[in-house]
């Protein structure tokens, strides 16, 4: 027969979950603003809290990490005796705190402002200045702590650590993070961090992006992949959208053959269905996307925008070297 501990532990369990369960009907459209916010960062997350925050703040910034939204955490009082530099533009900055007053956390106000990151806070006291010197503020109380004395945090952490998995676990989906992706954030694995990485941060673009327009003969086609270096050219229709490719392979097979090949152009020997990626996607996407290919593996991929336009190319031994 359990004894008046065990008891005791099965009562905090049903008072947590119940806490959890509760928790559900407070998320709504702040959180989709939430996980816009944090999508759209071309740096960093930089996560942060005071005492049990803090310390939860390490491993939600663990998992943001891994789950493909590269992200830190630095406790306040270090960034305000010189961590503060972790802050760059392009970064994203996601505060704990159950009252939502910290001092330490109201401190980095400054610092946020003048890089202009957005805040993103986690707090159980709606209201509270932390959220008012937000963009998105996610409320998961009031709430009573299982402390017996209500001062201890407990059932505040285990919410906000709640929320903090769902941040993370909607961001995954967001940025279409595939479970072959974790392999490519392995420490050991293949390209490493590179793998959070966005393709837009590696493709070769401006002057290194390989484009010729569609009637432009062999010569001067021969001429731009071996300038480029990529072993592949865009071609771009007179809208400078993508018509196809043409890579060096192709010119082998067309020299094996055709006898008399220099008067074709672009248009007749390019690929008109290549394979492309946006510029948003990750790194550890386009390697897969590389590999898997169904007609086969390719080792570059075509950067386009909405239009069609191509922004670049990535190469697969840039996505190895990160």
């Amino acid at each position: 027969m359990s004894g008046r501990w065990a008891e005791r532990a099965r009562g905090i369990v049903r008072e947590e979950a119940a806490a959890v369960a509760a928790l559900e009907a407070r998320i709504g459209p702040e959180f989709d603003r939430a996980v816009e916010t944090l999508a759209a960062v071309r740096g960093k997350v930089v996560v942060s809290g005071v005492g049990k925050s803090g310390l939860l703040g390490r491993k939600i910034a663990a998992t943001l990490t891994s789950t493909g939204t590269p992200a830190v955490s630095v406790h306040p009082t270090e960034a305000l005796h010189g961590d503060a530099g972790l802050f760059a533009p392009g970064d994203a900055a996601l505060f704990l705190s159950k009252s939502g007053a910290s001092d330490e956390l109201l401190a980095l106000s400054p610092y946020l402002e003048r890089h202009a990151i957005p805040l993103v806070s986690i707090v159980a006291q709606p209201g509270s200045p932390l959220a008012q010197r937000s963009a998105v503020t996610l409320v998961v109380g009031p709430v009573a702590e299982a402390c017996p004395h209500d001062l201890t945090p407990t059932t505040s952490i285990t919410l906000t650590q709640v929320m903090g998995d769902c941040l993370a676990i909607a961001l995954m989906e967001r940025r279409g993070f595939a479970p072959e992706d974790f392999r490519f954030l392995h420490p050991g694995g293949l390209i490493g961090r590179a793998a959070a990485r966005r393709v837009e941060e590696l493709m070769h673009a401006g002057e290194a992006l390989p484009r010729v327009p569609e009637s432009m003969g062999l010569r001067e086609l021969m001429l731009e992949i071996m300038q480029k270096r990529l072993g592949i050219t865009t071609v771009v229709d007179s809208a400078g959208r993508l018509a196809g490719v043409i890579t060096d392979g192709d010119f082998r097979r067309l020299l094996m053959r055709t006898d008399d090949p220099w008067a074709l152009t672009a248009r007749d020997i390019m690929s008109a269905r290549p394979t492309t990626i946006t510029p948003g996607a990750l790194v550890a996407s386009a390697v897969r996307q590389m590999e898997e290919r169904p007609e086969g593996p390719i080792t570059a991929l075509v950067v386009i925008d909405g239009d069609r336009r191509p922004l670049g190319v990535l190469h697969l031994h840039d996505c190895l070297r990160g």
